[in-house]
């Protein structure tokens, strides 16, 4: 059904211009509201949805059928857990060696310091130890100790080659082998 233009004409007419102000004012007010009340409408609903989904995940947690998440304090402590401990750092460090004599790569004496960090409270074995050998061995010999120690995190790597000729490298690899304070 079509209403005619003149009957909307002859409308606005009898309004006046206080009634077509009032009339625009009308229509200002209602597009203000829905456009203040669309986003929190549907922030509301997605709040909704996402308390019935939490609501559904505790159910299975306390059924059983879904494992409780990991507290990171937890975390934290499972972490610590799998450090060796500070009486085994001369086992950490003999396996250092051996990875090394596996790979015939010359350590010499290197330097050691202990302390703890104050951020994390671990004990940390600072090791500075200079190296001798083949770019292939020391690669290798680098890549065991990451992957054999996952409490070594090495911090520099230098190598030099006095001459151009030479194949072997002479160098230093400064790490840190962390350990729990237990």
């Amino acid at each position: 059904m079509q209403i005619p233009r003149l009957i909307v004409h002859e409308y606005l007419q009898r309004l006046g211009v206080p009634g077509l102000a009032g009339l625009a004012l009308l229509m200002l007010a209602l597009t203000w509201g829905l456009a203040g009340l669309l986003p929190d409408w549907q922030s509301l609903q997605n709040l909704s949805q996402q308390t019935r989904e939490a609501s559904e995940y505790l159910a299975k947690v306390e059924d059983g059928t879904v494992a409780a998440p990991v507290v990171p304090q937890r975390q934290l402590d499972d972490f610590r857990s799998k450090l060796p401990s500070q009486p085994q750092a001369t086992v950490a460090i003999d396996k250092i060696y051996a990875l090394a004599a596996l790979e015939h790569i010359t350590l010499a004496r290197g330097e050691y310091s202990l302390g703890v960090d104050p951020k994390t409270h671990l004990a940390r074995y600072q090791i500075l130890l200079p190296v001798r050998g083949s770019y292939p061995q020391l690669r290798r010999f680098l890549h065991a100790l990451l992957r054999q120690l996952p409490a070594v995190v090495v911090e520099d790597v230098e190598f030099q080659r006095k001459k151009i000729a030479d194949t072997d490298l002479n160098g230093r690899i400064r790490m840190t082998l962390y350990l729990s304070r237990s």
